[in-house]
């Protein structure tokens, strides 16, 4: 869990800008700390230097749009995250193991392969039944207390557990659970993936750790079925209806918003909230 505030705040910052040309300088200084020892804070807190982290997410989130956003052309998403065409392409091969045409033509059938369930069989939704589960919708702001995570989706549980425990006097009736997602797992490796726990609270609560979840428009899927099919649902999303859709994915980040848990049959029901424009 990355528990450092100054770091979270800097890692919301890079996110936040990740489509400019972001120096450290600048985030150390929007975090009030000199470029040396803010460095090795944030490498000390999260494995990986500001400059490394920077790059790969960048990295990571064009790959994300190459992916979903098929009629665009490798050119202007690289223009997105401030690359020239030749420099993008010998960095995101440098990165993925691939030119972005090779990527494009090949993450259909790697997205195939569950990362954290690897024994569950991937069949992609047609874009007609994924159509049904899903709804256009506008959500409000919402204030929230988080936990911020990197690595492995199979520690959900234990951390959902730990998370509802500790923050459990701020529950009421009206309390939703959400987790924020920042990556998609068939591109980013499972173990670097960032993924906030948050818990949705009144405005005015007085712990640090707390941010406004924006609202606006968002394509809904409403899933229901075995934590297992999560991603199987996800995917569809990705390389079957984003693409294939009217609607263009936004820049802010998704939730989920979990409604029914059962823990025996891990059978669920959640709404994945994608952003669109």
């Amino acid at each position: 869990m990355i528990t450092n505030n100054y770091i979270n705040r800097a890692i919301d910052y890079i996110l936040n800008h990740i489509n400019e040309n972001i120096s450290v300088d600048a985030i150390a200084s929007h975090c009030n700390f000199s470029r040396y020892y803010f460095s090795r804070m944030f490498k000390l807190e999260t494995g990986e230097s500001i400059y490394k982290f920077i790059k790969r997410v960048k990295m990571e989130q064009s790959a994300f749009r190459l992916k979903v956003e098929k009629s665009r052309s490798v050119t202007d998403i690289s223009g997105d995250y401030g690359y020239s065409s030749s420099n993008y392409s010998s960095a995101f091969r440098q990165h993925h193991n691939l030119s972005p045409i090779e990527f494009r033509r090949s993450i259909t059938q790697k997205s195939l392969i569950n990362p954290v369930f690897a024994d569950t069989p991937i069949n992609l939704e047609s874009f007609e039944d994924c159509n049904k589960q899903i709804s256009i919708e506008i959500l409000e702001d919402c204030p929230v207390i988080y936990e911020r995570h990197k690595g492995n989706y199979a520690d959900l549980s234990v951390h959902w557990g730990a998370f509802q425990k500790k923050y459990s006097e701020y529950f009421t009736e009206l309390t939703l659970l959400l987790e924020r997602t920042y990556d998609d797992p068939s591109i980013t490796d499972i173990d670097e993936c960032l993924y906030d726990l948050c818990l949705t609270v009144p405005k005015g609560c007085s712990l640090e750790n707390t941010y406004v979840l924006k609202g606006g428009k968002f394509a809904i899927y409403h899933f229901k079925g075995l934590v297992t099919q999560i991603y199987t649902s996800y995917q569809s999303i990705f390389n079957v209806w984003l693409p294939h859709g009217k609607y263009v994915i936004d820049d802010r980040y998704g939730f989920e918003i979990y409604r029914k848990i059962d823990c025996d049959s891990m059978d669920m029901e959640i709404d994945l909230c994608i952003p669109i424009k």
